[in-house]
């Protein structure tokens, strides 16, 4: 018979926890130059979403700033150098494969944590105002353009964030910092539980990019996760108010 919780444990362990064998080293001409450009990146980035999420709800220039925000982390990404899909652990353990469902299951475990929380947050108006504000982008705009720019952002920010600033760090410190960063470029926008989000993904993508060596699963998740709480979480906030 099986047991749930070794399953869980089990998949926790290989999808986040024991790294796959394959790695990929920068030659030091490659790094210096890598690290050059995710700086500014980062720079400009950071200001980016922050000027992108100040924006009224419903302003169509929120559809330009969002684009350019993608188009910054994307392009500062590809010109730092190369980067990788990754590989992760079969159920099996014994053989290799791209992370596809491993990343669309981690995916859905943090898409049931944030809706049954929302749940909570949803009677606590301090913190249920700003996650309101930030959904009215959808609410008032179109919800398809504004699901495919959620989309774009968050395979732009993986190849970035767990892309080319992962590898332009000492893999000691890699998951910590990445996470310290992401999470430092949304407390711009006002919003706490956004910032809360962005420790938690952050964390959970970092770990994904340290044990597949690359940005698929990362992206696959952060995808997932996003294009998730943009359809359901307003219906989940409505229904517990």
């Amino acid at each position: 018979m099986i047991n749930p919780v070794t399953e869980l444990r089990t998949f926790l362990s290989a999808s986040l926890l024991t790294p796959v064998p394959v790695r990929h080293e920068d030659p030091p001409r490659v790094q210096r130059r890598r690290r050059i450009v995710v700086a500014i990146t980062f720079l400009l980035g950071s200001i980016a979403l922050t000027t992108a999420l100040r924006i009224e709800p419903g302003d169509s220039r929120f559809y330009a700033a969002t684009i350019a925000l993608a188009a910054i982390w994307g392009i500062g990404a590809l010109v730092s150098g190369p980067l990788h899909l990754g590989s992760g652990r079969t159920r099996g353990g014994e053989h290799y494969a791209r992370p596809i469902v491993q990343s669309l299951a981690l995916a859905a475990l943090m898409l049931a944590v944030f809706l049954i929380g929302a749940l909570v947050i949803a009677r606590i108006p301090l913190l249920r105002d700003p996650v309101d504000d930030l959904l009215d982008h959808a609410r008032f705009g179109s919800l398809p353009v504004v699901l495919a720019i959620t989309a774009l952002n968050g395979i732009a920010e993986e190849l970035y964030f767990r892309g080319a600033l992962y590898t332009a760090l000492p893999g000691t410190h890699a998951v910590a910092v990445t996470t310290v960063l992401y999470t430092a470029t949304t407390i711009g926008a006002g919003v706490p539980l956004l910032v809360l989000a962005a420790v938690l993904i952050g964390l959970l993508t970092a770990l994904q990019r340290r044990v597949t060596g690359g940005v698929l699963g990362p992206i696959i998740t952060h995808v997932t996760w996003s294009a998730g709480m943009l359809l359901l979480l307003p219906p989940v906030l409505d229904l517990a108010r």
